[in-house]
């Protein structure tokens, strides 16, 4: 399994989850690491990404709450969710692709490798 995703959950709004998304030494190593998510009924969209230099890019609907980080050590990406809204309820994925064309990150099918989804669900 090149990627695997976890940390979903059901929480309260207002609350936070850290999701994660552990992946092969030699993936993480050459891979922009993504996560997308898809609400109940909606295509898949991009939330946010970071590249192997650190770069990052976030959904504007997730801006100033979610932040994702790398741990090297680890080879696992994380994002950290705060401040969690109802509209967030999604199943989350993990997505990595080698390919450094930033431009082609908001397309689900540049992405090789993906991992299993992990729900997420915020209730008012």
């Amino acid at each position: 399994v090149q990627l695997q995703a976890s940390g979903g959950g059901a929480v309260q709004a207002g609350g936070s989850l850290r999701l994660s998304c552990a992946a092969s030494r030699s993936l993480f190593n050459i891979a922009t690491i993504s996560w997308y998510r898809q609400p109940p009924g909606k295509p898949r969209e991009l939330v946010a990404y970071i590249t192997t230099g650190g770069t990052t890019n976030y959904e504007d609907s997730v801006k100033g709450r979610f932040s994702i980080s790398r741990d090297n050590a680890n080879n696992t990406v994380y994002l950290q969710m705060n401040s969690l809204k109802p509209e967030d309820t999604a199943v989350y994925y993990c997505a990595a692709t080698p390919s450094g064309i930033l431009s082609t990150l908001r397309i689900p099918s540049s992405y090789e490798h993906w991992g299993q989804g992990t729900l997420v669900t915020v209730s008012s």
